[in-house]
């Protein structure tokens, strides 16, 4: 699968099942989301990859109502970063610039694998650094949800969840994002 499909392939889905989490599927994304170009070649990106049953369950805690789909992954990734580890320029904002850099690869790299990389923002920080001894001077930046597309809609999502695992939510189009040489 070349890129352009894997981003035309790729939705954030929630009707999910499980699948064998290995060893070497953990490198291979963490090995692609490495290779995101980073300001200074900081590399602020950090991740934890959440697999086994009882860690899972602690950070399945830190979910709303609204995301209790995410039970059925059979891998979360949480994605942090400081400002600290980010180049000097733009006041450390780039640690989150290069952060989402790093989360497009793996994300692209897990849909080339046939798998659902759904990142969501949809959770209490201070529970997913209880639950994974993140230490308190990083910032979670987003959870992504990592699994098989099930083709039987799950019986935790709401209305809107379900029409959107059936249709693409629409795009902006073009004149609603973009401008040519100035900002009009």
């Amino acid at each position: 699968m070349d890129v352009s499909r894997a981003i035309e392939t790729r939705r954030a889905y929630r009707s999910l099942e499980p699948f064998e989490i290995t060893e070497d599927l953990i490198k291979d994304l963490a090995h692609h989301a490495s290779l995101a170009p980073s300001c200074t070649n900081t590399q602020p990106w950090r991740y934890v990859f959440v697999y086994k049953k009882e860690a899972l369950e602690k950070l399945f805690e830190a979910l709303p109502k609204g995301n209790q789909w995410v039970r059925q992954a059979g891998m979360v990734i949480a994605v942090f970063t400081s400002k600290d580890l980010a180049c000097n320029m733009r006041n450390g904002i780039y640690a989150y610039y290069d952060t989402g850099l790093s989360n497009a690869f793996l994300i692209l790299r897990a849909t080339e694998l046939g798998l659902v990389a759904h990142p969501i923002a949809g959770y209490d920080e201070n529970i997913v650094k209880s639950a994974l001894n993140i230490p308190e001077n990083f910032e979670v930046i987003a959870l992504i949800v990592v699994a098989k597309h099930s083709s039987t809609i799950s019986p935790l999502l709401s209305e809107k969840q379900i029409q959107t695992e059936h249709t693409r939510p629409e795009r902006k189009k073009f004149e609603e994002f973009c401008y040519m040489n100035k900002v009009e």
